[in-house]
């Protein structure tokens, strides 16, 4: 890399620009954040802030052929073959002073690549590694930016990852039709009389649906727990917010289940700022007294 490439963009700018987008479109990421030490939380947004650009640079392009151009452009801006853009210098700045490796950053390209065109997903395997990609690599930023170094510790912060992707996907099972999309694994749907192309184009039982999904959400409670009994891993202060950001995320799964009855059909399921407000304080209680799923 050049001399003139590595130099970090200024950084009020861009450290405004990623809170107003984490403020955006990250309700429950910035709720929590509140509670993270201030410089913590200015690289947290910078993260959150280039996650965002990769995932609009395939979601948000008119066709195949460009996101897959502007994903190359990506890779090269942090490998440092290609002028970066403010948002990737930042972050690329951010991850060599916080000391986690740019192939986190490359495994979340490739997730997101993996959104290109029809996505069905086939079995439990392959959902494992697009969550590791798209939300376990976050696991991992977040670790590194909250000064998280045992190794043993890699394991809960993933988990924390997928399990927020596993609720993401269980969540938005219908929005996702719509960008002929399903990520619940075909094998799990056709062990119930259903199958991903019938989930897309609205043939799939019902009930079926639900099965899958119930099955999922169990498996995000799994890995839940995993995280939960990492929390000892990260220092006490930004811990607070992890609990939070763990709490009200799960909501989203639960609010699913006793509201909905577990039937992702009905469309997106909203946590009301009522009950965000609530597992706020639940997750203050975890951080005294101990998560449920830690013991």
């Amino acid at each position: 890399m050049s001399a003139a490439l590595s130099l970090p963009p200024p950084a009020g700018s861009v450290t405004e620009e990623s809170r107003a987008v984490l403020r955006k479109h990250g309700r429950s990421f910035a709720l929590a954040g509140v509670f993270l030490p201030s410089d913590q939380l200015d690289d947290a947004a910078v993260a959150y802030a280039f996650c965002r650009l990769v995932d609009d640079v395939v979601d948000e392009a008119p066709d195949a052929a460009t996101a897959r151009r502007d994903v190359t452009r990506v890779r090269a801006e942090l490998s440092g073959e290609a002028p970066a853009r403010p948002v990737v210098a930042a972050y690329v700045e951010m991850a060599a002073r916080r000391g986690f490796p740019l192939q986190v950053a490359h495994d979340l390209v490739e997730g997101c690549v993996s959104d290109l065109g029809a996505v069905r997903v086939a079995d439990d395997d392959e959902l494992a590694l697009y969550c590791y990609r798209v939300a376990g690599t976050v696991g991992l930023m977040m670790s590194g930016i909250m000064g998280v170094r045992d190794p043993a510790s890699v394991g809960p912060a993933k988990a924390l990852g997928e399990a927020m992707q596993l609720t993401n996907i269980c969540r938005d099972v219908l929005e996702d039709t719509r960008r002929d999309r399903c990520y619940l694994p075909d094998t799990r749907l056709r062990a119930v009389g259903a199958s991903a192309d019938a989930v897309v184009d609205g043939t799939a039982p019902r009930d079926a649906v639900h099965e899958v999904v119930s099955a999922l959400l169990d498996h995000a409670e799994a890995k839940y727990r995993e995280a939960w009994r990492g929390m000892h891993y990260i220092p006490w202060r930004p811990r607070l917010a992890i609990h939070i950001a763990l709490r009200v995320y799960r909501q989203i799964g639960v609010r699913l289940r006793r509201v909905h009855g577990g039937d992702p059909l009905h469309g997106r399921t909203v946590v009301p700022t009522w009950e965000r407000l609530v597992m706020v304080g639940r997750g203050v209680l975890d951080q005294l007294f101990g998560a449920p799923g830690a013991r």
